[in-house]
């Protein structure tokens, strides 16, 4: 109750100092006074007591409530914790040039679409599909760059996937967007569903002097990691060994895969080879990830002025019908002793 008080405000809080003017129906009413000679000789009336009574606090509410509406009642914005389904998705996107080709490893042409423009169409269609996920979006070649931090603003999110048009470098330095894709997770507990999605074409080799600072990182935050290797058609898949010396120089998607793997962290892999099976491997993706998650609604303030004015006009409604309703004794008394009119006629015809 006291919370709910503390949330109230009004406009103009000087109007309030007229709010004693409610007190007056207490001591006046607007109701025709008859004189009797002896009220106390008269029997108790409990129904005009109760009418009495109803009245005054009409008289109340229609004084008080119109005060209350001037002031400019509201209720204050606030800001409630709710707990929907989703997940925190941090997406780490591959701009390195060979993103700009297609599955077949050529530029694109006619109807055909790049690697990354499959992507960022695919992935505009899976922000927003669920209300409460969380996304932030960080774009990767020789240097990682943050393009929104974590936010539900899916609008913001889906024009930041499209914004990422530009080609990168060759180089793909994948150890620097894994450390930054990481660092948009925020703070709520272990409850809360957090899933860092890769999406790449190639791989680099990492450092082993980074490797230690990654898992580090990994095993701080835990997340669901998913790997969208974007496979050019004739290319090595990621469990193709090498024919000649197994190496992460040599094959150097084989080896991501195996240091993710040694993560501890849960973690899928999925090769697409055209756009229909990225879109799959998303829509799985997007059903995996289907824990509880809290989220906050903001509630604006409201404007209260109806409320009061509702109250004002039901106070007038009553008073006005209880004056409609008054009967004139002093006026029923006169024509009680007036002669009917069809009296005086009848006389002179007699005479």
């Amino acid at each position: 109750m006291i919370d709910a008080v503390s949330r109230l405000g009004v406009s103009t809080p000087w109007v309030l100092w007229l709010l004693p003017l409610a007190l007056v129906p207490l001591v006046a009413s607007s109701q025709r006074v008859t004189p009797v000679p002896a009220i106390a000789a008269a029997p108790s009336d409990g129904a005009s007591r109760i009418v009495g009574c109803m009245l005054r606090t009409s008289g109340i509410f229609a004084i008080a409530g119109l005060v209350l509406a001037l002031a400019g009642p509201y209720r204050h914005g606030e800001t409630v914790t709710r707990i929907g389904i989703g997940a925190q998705v941090s997406i780490l996107v591959d701009r390195s040039g060979s993103m700009n080709e297609t599955f077949a490893g050529r530029q694109p042409s006619g109807e055909e679409e790049s690697k990354a423009a499959a992507s960022r169409r695919i992935l505009g269609d899976f922000v927003g599909s669920r209300a409460h996920d969380l996304f932030a979006v960080t774009a990767f070649s020789t240097a990682p760059m943050l393009v929104v931090p974590m936010t539900d603003r899916h609008e913001a999110v889906r024009a930041a996937i499209a914004a990422i048009d530009r080609p990168g470098l060759d180089y793909t330095n994948v150890a620097r967007g894994l450390a930054m894709g990481l660092s948009q997770f925020g703070v709520q507990g272990a409850s809360v569903s957090r899933a860092l999605l890769l999406v790449s074409d190639g791989a680099a080799v990492i450092d082993p002097r980074v490797q230690g600072a990654l898992r580090a990182e990994f095993a701080r935050i835990r997340p669901n990691l998913y790997w969208l290797f974007l496979r050019t058609k004739g290319s090595a898949g990621i469990a193709d060994k090498p024919t000649g010396e197994d190496t992460p120089q040599a094959a150097p998607e084989r080896h991501l895969d195996l240091f993710f793997k040694s993560l501890g962290t849960p973690y899928r892999a999925f090769e697409a080879e055209g756009p229909q099976a990225v879109a799959d491997a998303i829509a799985q993706i997007e059903r995996l990830e289907r824990d509880p998650i809290p989220y906050t609604e903001q509630r604006p303030r409201r404007d209260l002025s109806g409320f009061a004015y509702g109250l004002s006009l039901l106070g007038l409604l009553a008073l006005v019908a209880a004056k409609l309703a008054e009967a004139d004794f002093r006026r029923g008394r006169a024509r009680a002793l007036l002669p009917p009119a069809t009296e005086a006629p009848q006389r002179r015809l007699a005479a």
